[in-house]
């Protein structure tokens, strides 16, 4: 019998009432393992009115209450977190130590929103005039969604919901439906750890189910983590109803290698972040920048280590990469590595014929390595998702830095070098939101915001740290003045208030 993943709506499992479903895979295999429900408008209105429902108590009980609830919470994700990464590889197919690493990086927004009481102190300024007060606050939105990709399925939704049911929020989740288990695993954890019925919820679906959020005027706020075409619609449509919006989209990385770098240690980082979770990852280095007569010999050295990478299935614990997420995406990317030659670049390791013995139709392909790669070259110029690294070439530091800054994303970019003077440049000089110094994947630690620049980003706020916290909560500023007792009324003042 087939596993069918359900919604979970109001506290428990939902079966899917639209009668569409979508096919859930083994990308280590290719075949159909589950399938999902697709939510219908309906749907998902039945979970934001659930949210809506519980909201009315949740956004007022106390900071104590929520994050005793996270405490626990938190302890049962600890103690589940093999569980989770199984069901991630399961259904992505990224390595084991890969899904495990992505738990507990998620356990780390965890960690920040049990502790948010800090985040949400108010501020007080007494007497201001005579016997005035001022104070600010901050107040949960009400019913908020997050709409998350398929790359990080644990990881992602946790970036999201544990600071927005901390700051009194209730919550819709719509994650990726090509691996849809581990988020209803979390949701199991959570009514498991106590939460209240319908703090909350997470529907399945396709553009439906998403565009019904983006147009629900009882959802207040939407966070979104995906492509920069779907992130700008997202922030389009959110926006013109009314909503706050946080959307993160692609990314094209960089990472600058000057003369004086220790080669073999860029070398090393170039291959983890380029390679890494096959390259299906926001922050992966898709583009290495060599200066001055180094391009070639750090070029050989990426090579040597890219071709002994292991690649297999993710439950096997000698795979260092896994497969492609399907097999249209596998398809997709070697487009890029085919076309590559005809557009000036030189291919140093072609990777589009890669199978594993015994998993024939697994989506997958194996390391590229292309040189000398043209600005201009469709393979650098777009956001492969995929383990293709692009390596381009510049003269001196301005021209790599204008080659970077011309880029239409800015999510991160990195610098390699021994040169502190440089890297103080480059650190505010680079159009990115994080950047990298001899670090090639600089994703911030939770108490610190995610983000990226330009067509990375569409909205004011970054993901976790004090930015989620405040994307979560709107201000309020009371003004108070308590008569003394032994005045005598006022009387009527038609004029300007006055502060003294």
């Amino acid at each position: 019998m087939t596993k069918i993943v359900n919604h979970w709506i109001g506290g428990k499992a939902v079966d899917g009432a639209s009668g569409t479903y979508g096919p859930v895979t083994d990308p280590a295999t290719g075949a159909v393992t589950a399938k999902v429900a697709f939510a219908s408008a309906e749907e998902v209105d039945a979970a934001v009115a659930a949210a809506k429902d519980a909201f009315a108590t949740w956004g007022r009980s106390s900071l104590a209450q929520r994050t005793e609830i996270l405490f626990r919470f938190r302890a049962l994700l600890d103690a589940h977190r093999g569980e989770i990464a199984e069901l991630i590889t399961a259904e992505h197919g990224k390595v084991h130590s890969d899904a495990l690493g992505e738990v507990a990086r998620g356990l780390e927004i965890v960690d920040l929103a049990c502790g948010i009481s800090v985040q949400l102190k108010g501020e007080l300024s007494t007497q201001v005039a005579s016997r005035v007060d001022v104070a600010s606050i901050r107040q949960p939105l009400g019913v908020v969604a997050g709409i998350t990709p398929f790359n990080f399925p644990a990881m992602v939704p946790m970036w999201m919901f544990p600071i927005a049911i901390a700051c009194g929020n209730t919550f819709v989740l719509k994650p990726s439906e090509k691996d849809p288990s581990a988020s209803v695993r979390l949701a199991e954890l959570l009514a498991e750890a106590g939460l209240p019925d319908g703090v909350f919820n997470v529907v399945h679906g396709d553009r439906t189910a998403v565009d019904r959020l983006l147009e629900h005027p009882d959802v207040k706020a939407v966070s979104f983590v995906g492509s920069t075409p779907i992130a700008r619609h997202v922030h389009t449509t959110a926006a013109a109803n009314g909503k706050r919006v946080q959307a993160l989209g692609g990314a094209k990385n960089h990472m600058l290698v000057l003369p004086d770098a220790d080669l073999d240690a860029a070398a090393d980082a170039a291959v983890s972040a380029a390679y890494g979770s096959a390259g299906e990852r926001c922050m992966a280095i898709s583009a290495v920048v060599a200066v001055g007569a180094i391009g070639d010999t750090l070029v050989e050295k990426i090579r040597e280590r890219a071709e002994k990478i292991r690649i297999g299935p993710g439950s096997d614990p000698s795979s260092e990469m896994g497969p492609l997420i399907t097999r249209a995406h596998r398809d997709k990317v070697a487009s890029y590595v085919k076309g590559a030659a005809a557009e000036g670049a030189e291919v140093v390791l072609d990777g589009t014929g890669y199978t594993v013995e015994g998993f024939e139709d697994g989506h997958w392909i194996g390391i590229s390595l292309l040189d000398k790669v043209p600005a201009g070259a469709k393979a650098y110029r777009d956001e492969i998702f995929g383990p293709v690294l692009c390596v381009l070439r510049a003269s001196t530091y301005e021209e790599a830095l204008d080659l970077i800054n011309a880029s239409p994303f800015g999510n991160g970019a990195a610098i390699f070098t021994r040169d502190g003077g440089a890297a103080r440049r480059f650190q505010l000089e680079v159009e990115a939101g994080m950047v990298g110094v001899n670090v090639p994947i600089p994703v911030p630690v939770g108490y610190h915001s995610f983000g990226g620049w330009k067509d990375s980003l569409f909205g004011d706020h970054h993901i976790y740290g004090n930015d989620g916290t405040h994307f979560y909560t709107r201000g309020k500023v009371v003004t108070t003045r308590w008569p003394d007792p032994a005045d005598a009324p006022a009387g009527v003042d038609l004029g300007f208030p006055r502060n003294h």
